[in-house]
């Protein structure tokens, strides 16, 4: 009798993988180069570190909700993707990108650092100063092939621009990050990410935001629990396999997200346009931002564009929907 529960139990999952298979839609193209987009995350949790749920059916519920692609970033762990990537990748439907959340400390503050496309696990390096330690680890995710991205810097409240305007090799970072714990608004004279942000492209670091899920639980729900799906990336890509999806984040041809959704970006020397998708009844403000956070101009039409004058040093887009949504393009920097 066990034996036949297991084999139709197991031939229920394999007819639910391939419904689910077919129900997953290919990303979108924007129209002119042949790109598309593609969403993803970049920082999750498994029953490898401290999440509740294995990496295949943590793969599963991504999947099953419509992304594209996945890092798995277990803390100090890496995860051999290779089997997964073979049971869920099939004619551009899911793809898994190795990672770790490379987890360190100075003076009780943490320090966690995903690397992003790693060929290799990485050790915590430690450090003498936090400066150090974070330019340290940083080192060491390159040095493994990895794309350093900075997790939520007010976690613990452990550093800001001040200590990241002195690292060098990183330009990656959590603008948003879904943890409940996490204090992505700052607060007490401590800054919010969007001003962290500020802080660095004003210095003249060409760093790009990234939104995040930061998840560990899958199997309950709750406001105080670090659940999935608050916090996202879309890459415009040619093709979905790693190294296209690498190669966009790393030029910053993303945008970042937590629910709303643009139809297209266009990023040049003269400035940025975007724009945004209808979304129910919800109403929308982009806001053009540019030096020392200065909201150049604020639209509250769908189509929105601004180009770069004499002195702005960069602008960059975040958007903003009546539900409490947002949204973040990348910054293009004057000449």
């Amino acid at each position: 009798m066990q034996r036949r529960w297991l084999l139709v139990r197991g031939l229920g999952l394999a007819l639910g993988a391939v419904m689910l298979w077919w129900a997953q839609e290919p990303g979108q193209a924007q129209a002119g180069d042949g790109k598309k987009w593609y969403k993803g995350n970049l920082h999750t949790h498994t029953s490898h570190s401290d999440g509740d749920s294995t990496p295949m059916e943590v793969a599963a519920w991504y999947k099953g909700n419509r992304y594209q692609f996945l890092a798995l970033t277990d803390h100090n762990y890496f995860t051999e993707i290779e089997g997964l990537n073979a049971m869920h990748a099939a004619h551009e439907r899911f793809l898994l990108i190795t990672g770790e959340e490379v987890t360190d400390a100075f003076d009780r503050k943490p320090v966690h650092i995903n690397g992003v496309g790693l060929t290799r696990l990485v050790a915590p390096t430690g450090g003498r100063t936090m400066v150090e330690t974070i330019q340290k680890n940083v080192d060491a995710i390159r040095a493994a092939g990895g794309l350093p991205s900075v997790n939520h810097p007010n976690f613990g409240w452990a550093f800001g621009s001040k200590e990241l305007l002195q690292v060098e090799g990183a330009n990656l970072f959590e603008v948003y990050n879904g943890h409940h714990g996490v204090n992505n608004l700052g607060g007490g004279g401590w800054e919010s990410m969007d001003e962290l942000w500020d802080a660095l492209l004003t210095a003249g670091k060409r760093w790009h935001g990234i939104a995040v899920d930061d998840a560990h639980t899958f199997k309950t729900t709750g406001k105080n629990l670090a659940v999935p799906g608050r916090g996202w990336v879309v890459a415009r890509a040619a093709r979905l396999e790693a190294g296209e999806i690498m190669a966009a984040i790393r030029a910053g041809d993303f945008y970042a997200s937590t629910g709303v959704e643009l139809a297209s970006v266009e990023r040049s020397e003269r400035g940025l346009k975007l724009e945004v998708k209808p979304a129910s009844s919800f109403k929308h403000r982009v806001h053009f931002i540019g030096r020392n956070g200065k909201v150049l101009k604020a639209v509250t039409e769908n189509v929105a564009e601004y180009q770069l004058q004499p002195g702005d040093g960069y602008v960059r887009a975040r958007v903003d929907a009546s539900n409490g949504d947002q949204a973040w393009t990348q910054p293009v920097w004057a000449r």
